[in-house]
């Protein structure tokens, strides 16, 4: 049976977590299976204290002091033991949380590097979901955490439903009144993270808006227009249009939710009275009721909590990441071939079109021309003709809707994009300012040989960025970037030299 889900579709919440889960269990093993573990473990004693008060109180009325003794003890035992696996369970798990957080990270960069094309970083919907795994990335290994926390307060709720029923059966329905909290719980983050998802391109817009008002880049052109106003406008304006929705929608959700724990609330009260009035029961089985309802309902708004932090970020996170698993082996290249040590007969376009993706004009339109082994060729055309996008098609940024690109009568599609681009050197017209030394910031278009100085200096020859070298402070070990200690900002000009540079 094949699937119906879309490509461009979240994967379904429950493998998504599962492979989550499979990616800690691969990174980290041993670290997970103890955290787990000892989660466990601490809730015991825990779940225990209102046995101990039950015991206390029937010794106590009794007058049995031998048994007083020993429950006291088993009180203390049980409270020094909840704070001791506690800590050891804390101090574990934040190991388990550090150590992942790293592998998850760089799970994320490797994923979004490896994917030859750049479609997923222009087209807006793959944008707003990176956007918003790029944000949650860092909390994702939080979600662990809430894992086996939630294990625990299960745990604690089964036995504390274990005490209630020893006293009588009934009282399992207290588990009944809690069901209404665990249902909205479950259904709160899902209607707000619904309405973020609506809200997604509005908060861009306002994020951008604001990064255009504070940053230095465009602040010459801001004060010079004088669109500051203008700008602090439209960003209220983005920001309220994202924000509104999901006031209103976590307004109602809470309403809802708060109306579950007033049931709960009803039937935790309705126990108390059933059992002190209706059973007549003693005065330790009434204290077990109120010290484990007590505690029940502690433990229903841990474990609701919990699983409304699961449902609200680890699903929503892991879908993105398991979409972004998806989505990079669905463009992986399948290409079988290197690229050739040296062109003999050229690169040719064949009837090439090409659409952006989402939109369905074409930027390129039945393109047929030859760029031969040895030759230089001036692409010239007006703004928009396409010439930026045939060197992206070039390099492999993209693929052609339709025809083919042929390297010495091989298809660019049978060669690695990795090994294509070894033998291509570029300087594009928006480049990127690596904030490095000075020598990195050149080496970098070549990393095999970063520090190799002749090497760079002769691109800075090449390049005629000699003068800019020289204007700096330390030469090639200047820090670039006036964010840095030390750094030194230098000219657009003079970046665009050092970006030539980086591309011979």
């Amino acid at each position: 049976m094949t699937s119906s889900r879309k490509p461009d579709d979240l994967p379904p919440a429950g493998s998504s977590m599962w492979r989550l889960c499979r990616l800690g269990l691969r990174y980290e093993p041993s670290l997970m299976v103890w955290a787990f573990v000892l989660a466990l473990v601490a809730a015991v004693p825990d779940a225990l204290l209102a046995l101990w008060f039950k015991l206390m109180a029937d010794a106590i009325v009794a007058g049995d002091a031998t048994k007083l003794r020993l429950t006291a003890i088993a009180l203390g035992l049980s409270a020094a033991g909840t704070w001791f696996l506690r800590t050891v369970s804390t101090r574990v798990q934040r190991r388990f949380r550090d150590k992942v957080t790293i592998a998850l990270e760089s799970h994320v960069a490797r994923l979004q590097a490896t994917i030859a094309t750049i479609a997923h970083q222009e087209v807006p919907e793959y944008l707003d979901r990176i956007a918003m795994l790029r944000d949650q990335v860092f909390v994702l290994d939080h979600m662990y955490m809430a894992l086996f926390s939630m294990a625990g307060w299960i745990l604690r709720l089964a036995v504390t439903l274990a005490l209630l029923v020893s006293v009588h059966p009934a009282l399992a329905l207290l588990a009944v009144f809690a069901l209404p909290t665990v249902f909205t719980a479950a259904w709160r983050p899902g209607v707000e993270r619904a309405a973020q998802e609506r809200a997604a391109p509005f908060n861009r817009l306002a994020r951008h808006l604001f990064a255009m008002a504070t940053t230095a880049s465009p602040a010459k052109e801001v004060r010079l227009t004088g669109i500051g106003e203008r700008l602090r406008r439209d960003r209220r304006a983005a920001w309220e249009s994202g924000h509104r929705p999901i006031a209103a929608t976590r307004w109602g959700s809470m309403m809802w939710h708060t109306a579950a724990w007033a049931i709960f609330a009803a039937g935790y009260v309705g126990s108390v009275v059933f059992v002190a009035a209706g059973l007549h029961a003693s005065a330790g089985a009434v204290l077990l009721v109120l010290a484990a309802g007590a505690r029940l309902s502690g433990y229903v708004g841990a474990t609701v909590g919990e699983l409304g932090f699961l449902r609200g970020f680890w699903v929503y996170g892991a879908r993105r990441l398991a979409w972004l698993e998806d989505y990079a082996a669905s463009v992986a290249s399948t290409a079988d071939l290197t690229a050739p040590a040296r062109l003999e007969r050229g690169v040719r376009f064949e009837h090439v079109s090409f659409a952006y993706p989402g939109t369905q004009r074409l930027a390129l339109d039945d393109v047929t021309f030859d760029l031969p082994a040895g030759a230089v060729v001036a692409v010239v055309g007006e703004n928009g003709a396409g010439k930026s996008t045939l060197v992206k098609l070039l390099a492999r940024m993209y693929e052609p809707t339709s025809g083919r690109i042929l390297v010495d009568g091989t298809p660019l599609a049978r060669i690695a994009a990795d090994s294509w681009r070894m033998k291509m050197a570029g300087a594009f017209q928006d480049f990127f300012r690596f904030e490095l030394r000075a020598r990195q910031s050149v080496g970098v278009g070549d990393v095999p040989r970063l520090d190799d100085e002749l090497a760079v200096v002769s691109a800075v020859s090449r390049a005629g960025a000699d003068d800019v070298i020289a204007r700096l402070g330390a030469g090639l070990d200047t820090q670039l970037g006036p964010t840095w200690p030390g750094g030194v900002e230098v000219s657009f000009g003079q970046w665009q030299k050092l970006a030539l540079a980086r591309g011979f």
